[in-house]
């Protein structure tokens, strides 16, 4: 079946790998991972920012493999987990530059396009995010507010 909003078809990706077993090079221990995990939180980085510092500079292949945790968990358990889920933050954050960039471009009309499609996956988003419980039930997408809080 097609993708959604591009014309390609498939989900070709790399794939973890399926052994789920500790690596023999990784040093750190789970307490260690944990404190690193929420040392970065504080310092204001966010969940896929942590993951992919972890790997990189501390050799961290996967912290769930370690941990039996997702670092989302983790900083819930914390309470360092954001208000609005990373997911719809940097959509809410695209649709913020879009916005900026159409106010000197209104001939843009694949921006435009892009604007539309941006606005529907933030609606997806929120109804899930409702739905799971992540988000109050009362909670609505408001643009002016938006630019308040993130932009």
């Amino acid at each position: 079946m097609a993708r959604m909003y591009s014309r390609k078809k498939g989900k070709s990706k790399s794939t973890k790998p399926i052994k789920q077993v500790k690596p023999i090079w990784v040093r750190y221990s789970a307490k260690e991972i944990e404190s690193l995990i929420v040392k970065l939180s504080k310092a204001g980085k966010t969940a896929s920012q942590i993951g992919l510092i972890l790997r990189d500079a501390y050799g961290v292949p996967a912290v769930k493999v370690l941990n039996k945790k997702k670092i989302t968990k983790i900083l819930e358990e914390n309470k360092l987990r954001p208000e609005l889920p990373e997911d719809l933050n940097s959509l809410i954050r695209r649709e913020i530059k879009l916005i900026k960039h159409l106010e000197p471009n209104k001939k843009d009309y694949t921006a435009k396009r892009g604007l539309q499609i941006t606005e529907s996956k933030i609606h997806k988003l929120t109804k899930y995010y409702k739905r799971t419980k992540r988000l109050p039930a009362d909670w609505t997408y408001d643009r002016e507010k938006a630019k308040l809080i993130i932009g």
